[in-house]
């Protein structure tokens, strides 16, 4: 039984849902998002509250059933509202800075790493002194988000011993002993 799937969404007042030989497009004040729904998942809205069907049920469908419902949740909530990450660099001269849409990072390499971000997303970057820097990733795309956050954090992963490179916040790294004198 799919839990997730029969679950309802609820459509904010500034956001609108069409459908058109499955492709389901959302609209709202941040932003426009669409995607393809697989054969036989079917949309039905009524009185601002969506909900979808699946005509079968084969596990298969019962997966997609969760899936689509997840996904088209997400794009109500991120043109609505909007989704934020947050990114810490941990370690001695680790930087980050930002012109526009170009990041600019600094994680102990012999060079620094320039990485030019789509338009969907608006980033910040903050440095106190005494404080580890924060970048901070902005859009209405939740997939798009998760994809850059997950590339800036494999530029240097969070190694065990003493826990540097970049992290999400609040994130926590299993830490390991090292080498006993």
């Amino acid at each position: 039984m799919s839990r997730i799937g029969k679950s309802i969404i609820e459509i904010p007042a500034n956001v609108t849902v069409t459908e058109k030989d499955g492709l389901v497009t959302v609209k709202g004040p941040k932003g426009e998002l669409t995607q393809q729904l697989e054969e036989g998942i079917t949309l039905k809205q009524e009185d601002g509250i969506l909900t979808l069907d699946r005509p079968s049920e084969s596990k298969q469908h019962k997966a997609l059933h969760g899936l689509y419902r997840a996904l088209i949740n997400n794009m109500v909530q991120g043109t609505a509202e909007g989704w934020t990450k947050k990114l810490e660099l941990v370690g001695v001269g680790y930087r980050a800075s930002n012109q526009g849409n170009r990041l600019d990072l600094a994680l102990g390499f012999s060079h620094g790493i320039v990485m030019d971000l789509p338009k969907e997303i608006v980033v910040e970057t903050l440095s106190e002194k005494g404080k580890n820097p924060i970048i901070t990733l902005t859009s209405f795309d939740k997939q798009l988000l998760g994809m850059v956050a997950a590339k800036i954090r494999s530029f240097r992963k969070p190694e065990p011993y003493k826990g540097k490179g970049v992290r999400f916040v609040g994130e926590i790294v299993r830490r390991k002993a090292g080498k006993s004198a």
